[in-house]
C-alpha cells in the first residue's frame, strides 16, 4: 500500500459547539451539512453542484424496551475533521490500484440526559457519501437491541428509479421501472415466485438503489461493511418521497443485539450527473477494511465451466435415484436402490467437462449433486440434509481428483446447505479438511429455501454473521467462496478477498425458471453490482430450453451477442462458461471470445451506460496488453459509438468484433451474429447497432 498524502486531523472540542457543521468533497463538487434541530435530533442534508440531492433527513436509532432511543436531546460535544488520500492494491479487481480519497467529519453527540455518546463519521468522496454511527465504550450504553435505525434518505423529487422489493429473504426479482409515486402500485406484479421470500411493505425496496432526476443527476443508495448488523432495506413514505432505513428482523422482531464498542455499517449516497461514475465508483470498497488475509497467493479467479445447467433446465438431476420417499444420512443405504439414469454427477459426464476445460484453457469444473441426500433436500424443514463429504456411488471423489489433476484442471466443491447454517456450521471443519485433502480450492455455497432454525431470516443479523463465519474459515484453509443466496455484498472482499463471488441476485438461471427481462443485466452494475461481483454464470449459446429439455419452455432473453459482452460488463473475476459443451461446439468462433476474454483487470473504462438501456465497458487485462470490450443493451434498438482512445498511442492492434447480425433478434433470432476482424489504433471509431437484449464483445490484442 501506497500513502499518497499523510491522514490528517484537525479536534475541536467544546460542550457548547455550533449546531452546523458542513464537509466538502475533495473536488468541492459535494457539500454536506450536519445539524441539530431544536429538539436535537441530528439531521444531514447533501447537495452536488449547488443541486439538492437529500433533504435534510433525520438520523437516529429506536431502541427495544423502555429504554430511552438514540433518536433526539442531543448536543454536540466533540468534532474531529480529517483528510485521507492513499491507493491501495487489491488482490483481484476492475483496476490494478484504487484511490481512496475522502474528507471527513466525526461528530460525537451526548444525550443530556443519560449522558450517553455516539459518534456519527462522515465520510465525502467525489463520488459520494458514506456515514454510519460509532458507539464508543461507555458506561451508561454496553448493550442494547435495535428496535428500528431510522436513517432518512429524503428525495428532492419523484425520480425514476429501478427497483426490487424489500424482502428479509431473496433478491431475486427482476427490476421494475418506475417513478417514486408509483412503487405502490406495481408492487404486487412486482412480487414474483420464490422458494423463500418474505415482503414486508409495499413501498419497501432493495438497496443497492439506482434512481434518476428529471434535470439528469443518478442517485445510489446502499450500504457498505455489512458486519455484525441486519441488513438495511429502505421503506418510502411516498407521500413526502423521504425513503428511510427498514433492517430485517430476527424470529423474535428485533432488528439487531448491540455491544459496544462497536459501529453500524456505512450508509452510503452515490450521486454523479454522468452514469458512468456511479459504475466506476469505489466508495463502497473504500468504506471496508484492509485484507485481513496476510497471504493472498493463493486467491486467485477462476474461469469454469460445470455440471449445473442441466439440471437448472430440467435436463438432468441432482438426486441419484427415485426410489426413496426419504433419507437418513447414515441409515439410508444407496447401493440397495437403482439410480435414476438421470443423475447429472457421474464419473462419465463430470470427466466429459474435465476434458473439455482442459482442452480450451479453462481452470475448473464445478460439479453439482455429487453427495448424498438430493432425493430429499427441500421443503421438509429439514435439519440434517448433507454431511458435505459423502458421495453417491457413481461418483468416485478421488478418482475425479486424479483425473482433473492429470488433464490440469481444478475441482470446484459444491455445498447445497438447503438454508440448515446450524447444520453448515456443525460440518464447516471436516468439509473444509475434505476439500484439501481431495484439491477442491473453491467452494460454491447455497442457501435455498427458509432458514434453520425456523423464523430467521437470510438477512438478519444472526445469518449474516454466518455468512461472515464461513468466509472466514474457509480462509483458514485457503479456500475460495462463492456464496449463494447469500445476503447481497457490501465490499467485504476487499477485507475478506477470498470472498470470490456471490450470487445475491437473479441470475442466469432464471433464464431458465420463464427468463428475465432483456434490459436485466443493464440494471445489474447499477445496482447489485456496487457492493461487490456477481456469479452471474453467463455464456448460454442455445436460447431455445425446449430443444434440449422437451417439458422446459423458458426462453433465454438475450443473443449470443449479449450473452459474450456480458463478461465484459458483468465484473467478476469468478466467470462461467454456463451451458453445454455440445453447444459451445456448434458456434465455436462465437466461443473463442469466452477462451480469449480476461478475468482480472488492469483497468476498466465505462463507455456508454444508461440504466436500464445499455452500458459499453472496455477492460484491459491485467499484466497485457490485451484490451476487451463489451456492450449490452436494452429493449431499444441503439447505435453505439466508441472511440479506442484508451490504446497505447504507440502500438498497433487487431480487433476481433462480435457482434449482433442485421436480423438477429432475443426473441426468434438470438443465434444470429457476425464476426469481423479488422486493425485498429487508439484514433479508431467503431460504430456499431445493437438490437434489443443484444450488444457485442470485441477483443483487441497487439499486433507485434
Amino acid at each position: 500500500m501506497k500513502n499518497i498524502m499523510p491522514y490528517l486531523i484537525v479536534l475541536f472540542a467544546s460542550i457548547n459547539m455550533t449546531h452546523a457543521q458542513e464537509l466538502k468533497s475533495p473536488s468541492g463538487d459535494l457539500t454536506m451539512h450536519f445539524e441539530l434541530q431544536e429538539n436535537g435530533t441530528p439531521t444531514y442534508k447533501l447537495s452536488y453542484k449547488n443541486k439538492e440531492v437529500i433533504k435534510t433527513s433525520r438520523l437516529g436509532l429506536e431502541l427495544k424496551d423502555d429504554e430511552k432511543s438514540l433518536l433526539n436531546d442531543f448536543k454536540i460535544t466533540n468534532t474531529e475533521t480529517a483528510t485521507f488520500n492513499e491507493s491501495w492494491t487489491p488482490v483481484w479487481g476492475e483496476v490494478k490500484t484504487i484511490q481512496n480519497h475522502y474528507n471527513e467529519l466525526a461528530v460525537t453527540l451526548t444525550q443530556e440526559d443519560t449522558e450517553r455518546m455516539v459518534i456519527i463519521r462522515f465520510r465525502l468522496f467525489d463520488e459520494g457519501l458514506g456515514f454510519r454511527y460509532e458507539f464508543p465504550e461507555q458506561k451508561n450504553l454496553v448493550y442494547f437491541t435495535i428496535k428500528e435505525e431510522r436513517t432518512q434518505f429524503a428525495m428532492a423529487g419523484d425520480h425514476t428509479a429501478f427497483w426490487i422489493p424489500g424482502d428479509y429473504d431473496t433478491q431475486e426479482y427482476d427490476y421494475t421501472e418506475s417513478k417514486l409515486s408509483e412503487i405502490r402500485g406495481y408492487s404486487e406484479g412486482a412480487v414474483t415466485a420464490n422458494l423463500s421470500q418474505t415482503s414486508f411493505s409495499p413501498t419497501g425496496v432493495q438497496t443497492a438503489l439506482i434512481m434518476k432526476t428529471d434535470d439528469g443527476l443518478y442517485i445510489n443508495l446502499h450500504e457498505a461493511a455489512l458486519i455484525n448488523y441486519s441488513c438495511m432495506h429502505l421503506n418510502l413514505d411516498d407521500k413526502n418521497m423521504v425513503f428511510e432505513s427498514w433492517l430485517t428482523p430476527d424470529s423474535n422482531g428485533d432488528k439487531g443485539y448491540i455491544q459496544a464498542p462497536t459501529t453500524s455499517p456505512w450508509r452510503t449516497v452515490m450521486v454523479s450527473d454522468d452514469a458512468r461514475d456511479i459504475l466506476a465508483s469505489k466508495l463502497t470498497y473504500n468504506l471496508n477494511e484492509p485484507c485481513a488475509i496476510e497471504d493472498t497467493s493463493w486467491i486467485k479467479p477462476v474461469k469454469y465451466v460445470g455440471v449445473w445447467w442441466e439440471m437448472i433446465t430440467g435436463k438432468g438431476s441432482w438426486n441419484y435415484t427415485d426410489d426413496l420417499p426419504s433419507v437418513q444420512l447414515g441409515v439410508t443405504d444407496y447401493s440397495k436402490v437403482s439410480p435414476n439414469k438421470t443423475h447429472s454427477a457421474n464419473n462419465e459426464n463430470v470427466k466429459k467437462y474435465i476434458d473439455f476445460a482442459a482442452e480450451h484453457g479453462f481452470d475448473a469444473v464445478l460439479v453439482e449433486g455429487w453427495n448424498e441426500g438430493w432425493e430429499d433436500w427441500f421443503g421438509h424443514s429439514k435439519d440434517y440434509v448433507f454431511d458435505f463429504v459423502t458421495p453417491y456411488p457413481d461418483f468416485d471423489v478421488e478418482g475425479i481428483h486424479a483425473y482433473a489433476k492429470s488433464k490440469g484442471v481444478e475441482m470446484m466443491m459444491h455445498h447445497e446447505t438447503s438454508a440448515s447454517v446450524r447444520n453448515y456450521e456443525r460440518h464447516m471443519d471436516e468439509a473444509y479438511q475434505f476439500m484439501n485433502a481431495n484439491g477442491y480450492k473453491s467452494v460454491k455455497s447455497g442457501y435455498v429455501g427458509d432458514i434453520l432454525p425456523r423464523g430467521e431470516n437470510h438477512y438478519n443479523q444472526w445469518i449474516v454473521n454466518h455468512y461472515q463465519y464461513a468466509i472466514e474459515k474457509a480462509a483458514e484453509y485457503k479456500i475460495m467462496v462463492n456464496a449463494h443466496e447469500a445476503v447481497r455484498p457490501t465490499g467485504v472482499a476487499r477485507t475478506y478477498p477470498n470472498l470470490i463471488g456471490n450470487e445475491s441476485a437473479r441470475g442466469t438461471e432464471y433464464q431458465a425458471f420463464g427468463g428475465s427481462k432483456p434490459n436485466h443485466v443493464t440494471v445489474l452494475p447499477f445496482t447489485r453490482l456496487i457492493g461487490g461481483p456477481m456469479d452471474y454464470t453467463p455464456g448460454i449459446f442455445e436460447m431455445d430450453i425446449s430443444k434440449f429439455s422437451p417439458n422446459n419452455n423458458s426462453h433465454v432473453n438475450s443473443t449470443i451477442a449479449n450473452q459474450l459482452a456480458l463478461y465484459v460488463t458483468m465484473y467478476s473475476p469468478l466467470q462461467m462458461a454456463a451451458d453445454f459443451p455440445e453447444h459451445y461446439e456448434q458456434f465455436m468462433d462465437a466461443f473463442q471470445f469466452i477462451k480469449d476474454v480476461a478475468i482480472d483487470w488492469g483497468d476498466s473504462i465505462y463507455l456508454e451506460a444508461e440504466p436500464g438501456q445499455y452500458i459499453t465497458v472496455a477492460r484491459k487485462e491485467k499484466g497485457s496488453s490485451s484490451w476487451f470490450v463489451g456492450n449490452v443493451n436494452g429493449y431499444t434498438k441503439r447505435t453505439s459509438k466508441i472511440t479506442l482512445d484508451f490504446l497505447d498511442k504507440d502500438k498497433k492492434y487487431e480487433a476481433i468484433m462480435y457482434a449482433d447480425a442485421k436480423d438477429a433478434d432475443y426473441k426468434t433470432n438470438p443465434q444470429a451474429y457476425k464476426v469481423t476482424k479488422q486493425k485498429v489504433n487508439y484514433k479508431t471509431k467503431l460504430s456499431q447497432v445493437s438490437v434489443p437484449g443484444g450488444g457485442y464483445a470485441i477483443s483487441i490484442m497487439e499486433v507485434k
